[in-house]
């Protein structure tokens, strides 16, 4: 699947929902944007996504621990969200929600600034392999 391909379903899939309004044409780029590496930004009116294509990022560190079982699948990113957020920004625990998939990690929330606080944190944390790995050695399998 091409990368505009595979962007477009990911594009439909976050912003289909039954009852729910039309999703904007194209979302506005925030100034972080640029910030956050490999994870896309969706926003719809009612939330805002981070997405992550599983297997394209970091996936040198998932392999390292395929003995306990993870893969790097979306599962395995979501399972790393929610131990990192756990230790680092358990002010958010409340606020992120994660719908993973076998080849897409996908956090969202209804709050925007939470959303992007927790992508910036995640990705800069990712950038530090050592804090990753660290983190990933306490992550359970989802």
């Amino acid at each position: 699947m091409s990368k505009t391909t595979l962007w477009q379903f990911i594009k439909n899939l976050v912003h289909w929902a039954p009852n729910q309004a039309e999703p904007k044409a194209e979302p506005e780029k925030s100034p972080s944007e640029e910030c956050i590496g490999p994870f896309i930004i969706s926003e719809t009116e009612k939330s805002v996504s981070i997405l992550l294509n599983a297997g394209t990022y970091k996936q040198h560190i998932f392999d390292e621990e395929s003995e306990r079982g993870f893969c790097g699948n979306g599962h395995d990113w979501a399972s790393l969200a929610r131990e990192f957020i756990k230790e680092q920004l358990p002010h958010l625990q409340n606020d992120i929600q994660f719908d993973p998939e076998a080849d897409m990690f996908c956090a969202y929330s209804e709050n925007k600034k939470s959303i992007l606080e927790f992508a910036q944190s995640f990705y800069n944390m990712c950038e530090d392999e050592k804090q990753m790995r660290e983190i990933l050695s306490r992550s359970e399998l989802d």
